[in-house]
């Protein structure tokens, strides 16, 4: 689309062309911002949108499932409920092209959020209709609905009810334990404490007094054995009669269980135990109830008209003689085999294994106790759902844990788990570091996914049974990559893109080191004799066999395909793929802190740091089609050889592991590079074209040749106050009391420096001086933000020599009249190194080292942490990533005219030219706003309206969870939006920017939440969910089969917000992890003044079918 306005489409450009004196003082007086032309470019360019939260639901608490529709349903304590209806198109899989497509994995959720942040405690589906009913712990009922609009669904909160009782009832006499709805699906029974059934008519939550179903009615259909007997109490079971809906059966927690007759208002049929009942299944046919009990044991009673049957027919303790735990939900589903499955939760031996979390199968002679490593939330078994079918032929199981979702395939042999294309357990170990790589090359994709495929041969065959929808969503046009770091020392490679976050591979570190713990053992391996038949199942394992393996950095070339991971021990170590030349680099965008975890932060204050730091190593690999077998070769590099005095009083460092290591296909480790003293690894780059890997900690930092194998040079940065850099793992409480102590400080002396400059005259002449300057100031705030004193952060501070950045550029660095590679890097306290590189060319390049000489030291006057290091060429275009100009996919920078360098601190963005390093602009950000950089990268912002237009910017998350862009050169602040809660300290140290302006961060130890800064691009699901349409209810196959197009949506807004747009205050889901950090926020608070609250964000109905608008790939 052209745009006949030149103005539209006009790069940036904040000068004056043309006009004289007179034009040139009044844009003195302009504020930012304010050209018309500039502004309707601005909403071309930017607009703010949350779109998916990838992963698996923080603190499940329901589990709900339509056998109609096959949507799974689950609910939170945060009051959120989460759809998961149907499968997305994948970009092109193994062995496809860049615009194939191929069905499988599914899709992103529908959501809600109920009004009260209570927890959803059961969630049931009205039988052949796009609504359910909700449960929450305040005893509330609320109703929603799947419904149509432009063409897409959304999810809406159509009514909320609360049972009342009589006038000075107890409240156990409404307090709901049970839920049925009726087939009918126009009334809900409610079992309550006191053993009442109630009746309530939908869609309006209608109590049906005459209906109610009391226990004192029961009481008189009963015989008169049973009526002495303390037989009711609460409802602990309520079910439809599977052939005649004029019946419902109905359980009481003494262990008395009827069959009501609806019509007739009588009982048909009584059972009664001697146990406490827990649950009751129904078999299809109606001829047998199956009742599972508090000591263990399940009872089957034969149902007969004519007959009362005061014993069961059967009854038995799967796990006895010895006390076991209760049967707290049982299935028994009929087979045309002729054998039916018993599958039910707990019942397992009280003494041994009365902590254990599992589900028992049982079927044919076989016996399989599934054990899993959280606690079971609930579970179901998707059987045949046609009701008039004779038997039940149950083809999966699906299990809510507390941490994850684990499908089990019943068809095949050994009952194997079924691969999860959503719904991933992120945090299966605690989440330390992420890194994403947009544009993916075709090659490297497939060979990731040809060694993920290996590792997943313990999967089932089966497709995901879960598959209701349609998609209406185009496929993504690129393959994305999100790689995160784990605790346990392994890299997960998830494919983000597009609406699903799935699991492509899985890279360990683990077996190049030594650690307590043998590689070859199998804790839960069992033989075969062993009883109980315990297997362990799912990938949710939160304990590290060694706290020094943890992921801290992580940098992948996708042109070369050269991996660096760099630990929490001071391992640094590289990857790369063996016989792919078509492969490059990927700048990493992670300039800012890293914790150990996510869950464990950082406590950051000026100049402070408290963490707990574990040794240092870098690891090179590469990508290999085959398993092999070498050993590692193993660098030291000593950070502090010219420094005397200097005792590491740490932790020691990971031991490599001697001789030949054997490693499955995939990304395998060829060279081991390893600080000292061996504190965390906390920046690193690679230059997959020179070949070269830097490193930094809080000691100092290294260049090391991965080609050679060699190191170039080592740079100790540590100031001599920094004893706290060499005290390995640090006190949370010491760090904290020394953080407070300064704060305090600087706020006495702050106080200080404000009363010496208050003027000497009279109190009434001050006072009058003090209310003119307000006025003036006021009057002036429209021409001239104020700046606030920034407090000068002195060189004694600790963790100065702290290496926050690494960046690699050719650039003019010691003349104009020549270009050469250079290394630069920012420290924690203000200074940024360079360091001029001799790389020798190609057919020298194994013969001669690779040089190195400082050129540059930059001293920023205000000491802030650089988080930052950018180059410009004389285009004011970033300099391309290694190899990518080598590859046609970007224009060659411009080496004629001037190069300009950005440094970005966590007060200020600073403008040097190159080579004089002269100061030429800057933007005080903290002096203006009171908020400091947290995360920083580049972003291109393509058009929305002009396809071949685009802008570089930088896209900037501050710790108040604001994100803003600027532009570049000549930093003028773009956008601003508030993204995450100035409390959710967590969420704002895992942020990751993607290159076209996209990011990613937690929202809870299980969760990523997803958003877009780009009109562009914008990753959101479409989705149509219509219970009119006739769906095949046959089971899955198991072989590759590709289905129908069923895909993926999200029943949510994009919250999306323009520019200056502020969000109205709604219910917040409280995802933030409680942290120190919270008492010097308050600090800064009171010296800043008070801001309001940022990321309320969510409102309580979510609405589907916001436009999935990925743009072109280019």
């Amino acid at each position: 689309m052209t745009i006949p306005h030149p103005l539209h489409y006009k790069p940036f450009d904040s000068g004056v062309s043309g006009g004289g004196c007179k034009l040139k003082k009044m844009r003195r007086f302009l504020r930012a911002g304010h050209d018309p032309a500039r502004e309707r470019l601005k909403r071309d360019l930017f607009q703010f949108n949350k779109t998916v939260e990838h992963g698996f639901p923080h603190q499940p608490s329901a589990l709900g499932y339509s056998p109609s529709l096959h949507i799974l349903a689950i609910g939170t304590r945060s009051g959120a409920i989460k759809l998961y209806p149907c499968q997305c198109l994948l970009p092109g899989g193994l062995g496809h092209g860049v615009g194939a497509t191929r069905y499988g994995a599914p899709g992103v959720e529908f959501m809600g959020l109920h009004k009260e942040n209570n927890a959803v405690i059961q969630i049931h589906f009205l039988p052949g209709q796009c609504q359910l009913v909700t449960l929450l712990d305040d005893n509330s009922l609320h109703l929603w609905s799947l419904k149509v609009k432009g063409g897409v669904s959304e999810l809406q909160e159509e009514e909320s009810f609360t049972l009342r009782g009589a006038p000075g009832a107890a409240p156990s006499a409404t307090q709901i334990t049970e839920i049925l709805p009726h087939s009918s699906g126009e009334l809900l029974y409610l079992g309550t404490e006191s053993g009442t059934v109630f009746v309530v008519q939908l869609p309006g939550f209608r109590t049906l007094d005459d209906r109610t179903i009391s226990s004192e009615a029961v009481l008189q259909w009963l015989p008169e054995e049973a009526r002495h007997r303390r037989v009711f109490e609460m409802v602990e079971a309520l079910q439809e009669h599977p052939r005649d809906p004029n019946q419902i059966l109905i359980g009481y927690s003494r262990g008395l269980v009827v069959i009501w007759d609806l019509q007739g208002s009588r009982v048909l049929s009584h059972f009664l135990s001697s146990q406490q009942l827990e649950n009751v299944s129904w078999q299809r046919d109606g001829r047998l109830i199956v009742t599972c009990h508090s000591d263990g044991s399940h009872c089957q009673w034969p149902v007969s008209s004519d007959t009362q049957n005061p014993d069961p027919l059967r009854s038995s303790i799967p796990y006895g003689p010895f006390p076991c735990k209760a049967i707290t939900k049982i299935f028994w589903l009929t087979t045309r085999q002729g054998l039916p499955f018993t599958i039910f939760q707990g019942g397992m031996p009280r003494a041994s294994y009365g902590d254990r979390h599992c589900i028992s199968v049982v079927h044919n002679g076989q016996q399989t106790a599934f054990d899993f490593t959280s606690r079971v939330i609930d579970f179901t078994v998707l059987t045949e759902a046609d009701p008039t079918a004779a038997f039940d032929d149950p083809y999966a199981l699906v299990v809510l844990a507390e941490e994850e979702l684990v499908v089990i395939d019943l068809q095949t042999a050994g009952w194997p788990p079924v691969q999860l294309p959503y719904l991933a357990s992120l945090h299966c170990s605690a989440i330390t570091c992420s890194h994403h790589v947009s544009n993916i090359p075709l090659k490297l994709w497939e060979r990731v996914m040809a060694a993920g495929s290996r590792q997943n041969l313990h999967f089932s065959a089966m497709e995901w049974p879960i598959d209701g929808g349609t998609n209406l969503a185009p496929p993504p046009p690129q393959r994305d990559l999100l790689l995160t770091g784990h605790e346990d020392g392994t890299v997960r490679f998830w494919d983000a893109s597009g609406v699903c976050l799935r699991l492509l591979y899985k890279l360990s570190t683990v077996r190049v080191f030594l650690t307590d713990t043998d590689l070859n053992e199998n804790l839960s391996a069992q033989g075969e004799d062993e009883w109980p038949p315990l297997r362990k199942v799912g990938s949710f394992d939160p304990y590290s066999d060694d706290p020094r393996l943890g992921i801290q950095k992580i940098f992948l070339c996708k042109y070369s395909g050269y991996l660096a991971v760099a630990g929490t021990a001071g391992q640094s170590g590289l990857c790369s793929c063996s016989g792919n030349e078509d492969l490059d680099w990927s700048q990493a965008e992670d300039f800012g802190l890293v914790p150990k975890s996510f869950a464990e932060l950082w406590f950051l204050g000026s100049t402070e740091l408290s963490a707990t730091l574990t040794p240092p190593q870098v690891l090179v690999l590469e990508l290999n089609d085959e398993a092999a077998e070498h050993a590692v070769e193993y660098v030291e590099a000593d950070l502090l050889q010219d420094q005397e005095g200097y005792r590491w009083k740490g932790h020691e460092r990971l031991a490599a592991r001697p001789g030949p290591v054997s490693f499955e296909p995939g990304f395998q480790p060829f060279v081991l590079v390893q600080c000292q003293p061996p504190a965390v690894v906390t920046s690193l780059a690679l230059h997959s074209e020179w070949r070269l890997v830097a490193f930094g900690t809080s000691h100092g930092f290294g260049l090391f040749d991965h080609q050679q194998r060699r190191q170039v040079f080592v740079k100790c940065t540590l100031h001599p106050s920094d004893q706290l850099a060499l005290e390995g793992p640090l006190s949370r409480v010491k760090s904290l009391k020394k953080s407070l102590r300064q704060s305090f400080r600087r706020m006495r002396r702050s106080r200080v420096s404000n009363h010496k400059r208050r003027p000497g005259g009279p109190a009434g002449e001050a006072q009058a001086m003090g209310s003119k300057a307000e006025r003036t100031g006021l009057q002036n705030m429209e021409l001239a933000p104020v700046q606030r004193k920034i407090e000068a952060r002195s060189a004694e501070d600790s963790f100065t020599g702290f290496v926050r950045t690494l960046y690699f550029a050719d650039t003019y660095l010691r003349d104009s009249s020549r270009h050469c590679p250079s290394l630069w890097a920012g420290t924690n306290g203000g200074t940024v190194y360079a360091f001029s590189l001799r790389v020798p060319p190609a057919e020298r390049r194994m013969d001669e080292p690779v040089r190195a000489e400082q050129a540059k030291e930059i001293q920023l006057m205000h000491r802030a942490p650089v988080v930052g290091i950018l180059v410009l060429d004389g285009h004011n275009v970033p300099l391309p990533e290694p190899l990518e100009v080598a590859h046609d996919l970007s224009k060659s920078p411009d080496m004629q005219g001037s190069h300009q360098l950005l440094v970005v601190s966590e007060e200020q963005f600073k403008v040097f030219t190159l080579p004089k390093v002269s100061a030429k602009l800057k933007l005080k950000l903290t002096a203006l706003e009171g908020s400091r950089v947290r995360r920083v990268g580049v972003a291109h912002f393509g058009s929305c309206r002009a396809e071949d237009y685009g802008e570089h910017h930088l896209a900037v998350l501050t710790n108040l969870g604001d994100i803003q862009v600027v532009s570049m050169p000549l930093l003028k602040p773009q956008v601003r939006y508030s993204c995450i809660r100035r409390e959710d300290v967590s969420g704002i140290a895992s942020c990751v920017f993607t290159k076209y302006g996209q990011g990613f961060y937690l929202i809870s130890p299980s969760e990523f939440e997803r958003f877009s800064l780009s009109t562009k691009w914008l990753v959101e699901p479409r989705c149509l969910v219509d219970s009119t349409k006739t769906k095949n209810h046959s089971h899955p196959s198991n072989g590759n089969s590709a289905g129908p197009n069923r895909t993926s949506g999200q029943v949510r807004n994009s919250r999306s917000q323009s520019d200056g747009e502020e969000k109205k205050p709604g219910p917040v889901m409280e995802h933030a992890l409680l942290n120190d950090e919270w008492v010097l926020k308050e600090i800064q608070s009171t010296l800043e003044g008070n801001r309001g609250s940022y990321g309320n964000w969510r409102s309580h109905r979510v609405a589907v079918g916001c436009s999935l608008s990925n743009g072109e790939a280019e």
